[in-house]
């Protein structure tokens, strides 16, 4: 790791400009019921009403629109459980390319069902005995197409930045930025536009109980492999942190919290009930920290990141009931 950083505030700025006109400028909500029960005056940036259903379209399209003609007209490829696997293929469409996503043979239906309707290739793996890193890396180099990382790549984490940034402009003045945490790239491109607009702002990540690699891996100051986490946030079921995203977040990340499953779960709800809006488990991890007393020495304004709401009516309500 070099002093050089991968991803700069100028980058995420640009990014901004890029995405202008193509994804959504997603809402800033706030509940004072939702203040009450954090302490605090707590404001909730929506990714869940961004194109595609979540931050991912912001990294997706900041990089495939920067591929010379020809690469798109050949086509890129992605691995992801399923909101990467979406914001790909919609961005490919929306580019005049094409798309295969590798998908875990899991993945949630709603999802593999969302990404083939973009019209994506849908190719799927054991996510518990493959290597998908390796499979998808075999697959874009047989067919001659791009792979777009879902974290792993300047481009995206300044992509996903952007949803920091608008926060911040729409929101103003912040003590502390919660973001969900899976891979690490929305956190590390959260954390450059925050603390480039917001030098003093605490940025803390998220991570389901069972998937705390990125907690290890910024305790050791290394990177640090688990088994492959079984939990409902499955956008967060990662096993080893991203290591360009590693490599920003270990400079810029104040702190990594984690969240039960059954507090994943009581977020949902809460936001559906008093929100009235739908978030998907990963998307809801951030909430659930606040509201379950995970920070330490909470400021009077927060920022949260609801990173997205893709879940079908049939999932969302056997975890809102159980």
């Amino acid at each position: 790791m070099t002093d050089t950083p991968p991803v700069t505030f100028d980058d995420v700025r640009d990014a901004a400009t890029r995405l202008a006109g193509a994804a959504h400028r997603t809402p800033v909500l706030r509940s004072r019921t939702l203040d009450e029960l954090a302490g605090t005056e707590v404001l909730l940036k929506c990714e869940n009403f961004q194109r595609a259903g979540a931050f991912k379209f912001r990294g997706a399209y900041n990089t495939i629109s920067r591929l010379p003609a020809g690469q798109l007209a050949q086509g890129v490829a992605a691995y992801s459980s399923g909101n990467h696997a979406q914001a790909v293929a919609l961005a490919a469409r929306e580019l005049g390319s094409r798309a295969v996503i590798l998908m875990p043979d899991d993945a949630p239906r709603g999802k593999v069902e969302a990404t083939a309707g973009y019209g994506a290739e849908v190719v799927t793996y054991d996510r518990y005995t493959g290597d998908r890193e390796a499979i998808a890396a075999t697959l874009a180099a047989e067919r001659g197409l791009a792979l777009i990382p879902p974290y792993e790549h300047p481009h995206v984490i300044a992509g996903q930045g952007t949803a920091a940034l608008e926060l911040v402009e729409d929101a103003g003045e912040l003590g502390a930025l919660v973001v969900p945490v899976g891979g690490g790239g929305l956190i590390a491109g959260s954390a450059t536009a925050a603390k480039g607009m917001l030098g003093a702002i605490r940025v803390v990540g998220v991570e389901p109980q069972a998937g705390d690699d990125t907690r290890r891996s910024l305790a050791e100051g290394r990177r640090v492999s688990i088994p492959v986490p079984r939990t409902i946030a499955d956008g967060q079921a990662v096993s080893t942190p991203g290591e360009l995203a590693f490599s920003v977040n270990r400079k810029l990340v104040d702190e990594i919290v984690l969240v039960t499953d059954d507090e994943i779960r009581e977020a949902m709800r809460f936001t559906f009930e008093r929100l009235k809006i739908v978030v998907e488990p990963s998307g809801a991890t951030g909430l659930a920290a606040l509201v379950h007393g995970r920070l330490d020495d909470v400021p009077e304004r927060v920022g949260v990141i609801i990173s997205g709401g893709n879940v079908d009516a049939a999932r969302f309500a056997a975890l809102c009931a159980s």
